[in-house]
């Protein structure tokens, strides 16, 4: 579906958007991907990127153009503070800057209440975390911003939140966004994923026409089915029955919640809707580093 503005323009749940990772680590195959996109007619679309390959005017202005002269209608810039952790914040403004230039209005800064709070404090370089914390209470404090407490950030941030018990999350449905039917992801193992839940898999966007025809056999997939048809409470239940054992430092979100059930049940089961299995994988090496 385009942007309510048009084919030409974009905004964030229109269209078609490459993200990550971070896209321009593969700059040809994200170059292809937008030469494609515009030869199927698909419109509103643009990148999603960190600015990690914005080391200079050169280079970004090249790539952006690139980018523009295959299709690519526009361009969304990540910015906050775990970001900014790893990308100096030069590259963030420089992105951000050649982009007005390329693509006009079709620029996106996600979270532009981030990017103001940046240069009211004059960031420069990397700024660890704490020391952002720090600077950010000379000026008021946080920001009132959107925050998907789930995935890595609910293991990063559990020092900053108060923690529940598993009860506390009872009777909050995932039913929406796994059903809903705009800003759904497709990784680059084939899953089509519902909304952000990242290692979950609806089925093979390969075979989308073919899953959207018939459905999800929720008998076959266990974990969705709990999650689809009851609550979290079920998908709790269904892992006790695998030995798992709520922890003592309870959780900060549902999502927090949903991804420690689904991390033991990895591990004490095949269940092909937890997948790709790298993103496991991944989860438990940071876990233990």
């Amino acid at each position: 579906m385009p942007s309510p503005w048009g084919r030409e323009r974009v905004s964030l749940s229109h269209g078609l958007h490459f993200t990550g990772g971070e896209p321009f680590l593969n700059f040809n195959l994200l170059l292809s991907a937008a030469q494609m996109a515009e030869e199927l007619g698909i419109p509103s679309t643009f990148v999603e990127t960190n600015c990690s390959w914005c080391v200079n005017d050169e280079v970004t202005r090249e790539r952006l153009e690139q980018l523009r002269r295959a299709g690519l209608k526009g361009i969304m810039i990540s910015v906050n503070p775990f970001y900014v952790e790893y990308i100096p914040f030069e590259r963030t403004e420089r992105c951000i800057r050649i982009s007005l230039e390329v693509f006009g209005s079709n620029v996106m800064i996600y979270q532009m209440e981030f990017y103001r709070q940046f240069k009211r404090l004059g960031l420069q370089g990397k700024v660890p975390f704490e020391r952002y914390l720090a600077l950010a209470a000379t000026v008021g404090g946080n920001i009132a911003v959107e925050m998907f407490l789930m995935g890595r950030a609910a293991r990063a941030l559990k020092p900053y939140y108060h923690s529940y018990p598993a009860s506390a999350f009872f009777g909050e449905p995932c039913q929406p966004p796994f059903l809903r039917d705009w800003h759904n992801h497709f990784d680059n193992y084939g899953n089509f994923m519902p909304g952000f839940c990242g290692g979950i898999s609806l089925g093979s966007w390969r075979e989308l026409d073919r899953l959207l025809r018939e459905g999800i056999d929720l008998n076959e997939h266990p974990v969705l089915r709990h999650l689809i048809t009851e609550d979290i409470r079920a998908l709790l239940d269904f892992a006790r029955d695998y030995g798992y054992q709520e922890s003592p430092q309870g959780y900060i979100s549902k999502c927090d919640l949903c991804l420690d059930l689904r991390l033991h049940l990895v591990k004490h089961g095949n269940f092909p809707e937890l997948s790709p299995l790298a993103f496991y994988e991944q989860m438990a090496l940071d876990a233990n580093s």
